[in-house]
């Protein structure tokens, strides 16, 4: 499928503006955007400026308030609960990472638990964020039920990510961000607009039998866990999958399981809802809570250097390290500009003619 490049300024722009038609604040709108683009600068396409309208959706469904009061509601020296008050996650997962990298720097670590907020973007945004500051980063997220558990065919779960970012000194810092699931219902989306298949072990149709049909889940089906199916390890996946939905919704009194909120605003929400909203989690680690800063990023140095030399399977293939294709495509993305394939970009037309707005690279 053909694609158009477009700088990260012009997108950034857009978004901007997309997100103060909405009545977002300058500010929020700001942040929002680069949250949002973060993921197509290192190539996670899934999550980026294709998910736009999707925002644009549940503020007109009345599901996300563009001018939240998002306030801490319970607190110790090294924890807090935050309300994001149906807020954008990607507004209010930033204000959240920072309370805790806040705890950090006086407790020598921090956990925050977030409730009644929206999808937040990448979680590899926000633990990236602690890097900036000799942190370790942790973030996490549940999302919409989609995924059934090992021998289930019942959607109980998100794709529930965890990201986790470590600072290293010469060496470019360690970056694992990942879907508790086999692939994320983003690829899926990205599949279904270039008309391909899904790969087995992606998910599983209505009545339990995998399949490559990328429509499964408009068709009853559900997403698989990490693992794909017992024998490879599923009820891993799931473990994880349910470790995310109880950190994060649990724990700060968000909706969890089958009650968390869609994201697509057309599908209705939940009855007898447990909680608020969606719900993330975040840690922060001061590394001179445990070591020198120094001494520590000398060894992860030490530790991605002899990784990287580790004997690779095909000569042709280097051994990778967590972080190592996103930040690549982030350079390539930087200077070559962002491709967008023909059915994000007539969205997103569609998207500035609804809005009126002018002067943008996808106004008629």
């Amino acid at each position: 499928m053909k694609e158009i490049r477009y700088s990260l300024g012009q997108l950034y722009d857009f978004t901007v503006a997309v997100f103060d038609a909405i009545g977002c604040p300058g500010s929020d709108a700001h942040t929002a955007a680069g949250v949002l683009l973060s993921a197509d600068l290192r190539g996670i396409d899934s999550h980026g400026i294709a998910r736009l309208s999707g925002y644009v959706r549940l503020q007109e469904a009345g599901r996300v308030n563009p001018v939240p009061h998002i306030s801490k509601v319970h607190e110790t020296p090294s924890t807090a609960v935050i309300d994001g008050d149906a807020g954008l996650g990607l507004v209010v997962a930033p204000l959240a990472m920072r309370t805790a990298m806040e705890k950090a720097r006086l407790a020598g670590t921090g956990w925050v638990s977030v409730r009644n907020s929206n999808h937040f973007g990448i979680a590899g945004y926000h633990a990236m964020l602690a890097l900036e500051e000799d942190m370790i980063g942790i973030a996490m997220t549940n999302a919409s039920a989609l995924v059934a558990p090992t021998f289930s065919i019942e959607r109980m779960l998100g794709t529930n990510p965890i990201a986790v970012a470590i600072p290293a000194g010469e060496q470019p810092p360690f970056v694992a961000d990942m879907a508790t699931t086999t692939a994320a219902n983003g690829k899926l989306e990205l599949l279904q607009r270039q008309s391909k298949a899904a790969p087995y072990g992606w998910v599983q149709d209505k009545h339990g039998d995998a399949t490559t049909n990328a429509h499964a889940l408009r068709e009853g089906g559900s997403l698989l866990p990490l693992g794909s199916d017992r024998e490879h390890g599923s009820h891993k996946g799931y473990a994880l999958g349910s470790i995310v939905d109880i950190f994060s919704a649990v724990l700060s009194g968000a909706s969890y399981g089958p009650w968390a909120p869609p994201f697509p605003a057309y599908v209705p929400m939940p009855e007898n809802m447990p909680g608020q909203g969606l719900g993330h989690f975040f840690g922060a680690m001061r590394i001179d809570a445990f070591r020198t800063a120094e001494t520590f990023k000398e060894h992860m140095d030490h530790w991605i250097g002899r990784f990287r030399q580790a004997v690779p399977a095909n000569a042709d293939q280097k051994v990778l390290i967590p972080g190592d294709p996103e930040r690549e495509t982030e350079a390539l993305r930087r200077v070559e500009g962002i491709p967008l394939v023909a059915s994000v970009i007539d969205e997103l037309r569609e998207l500035a003619a609804r809005l009126s707005l002018t002067g943008h690279p996808f106004s008629s």
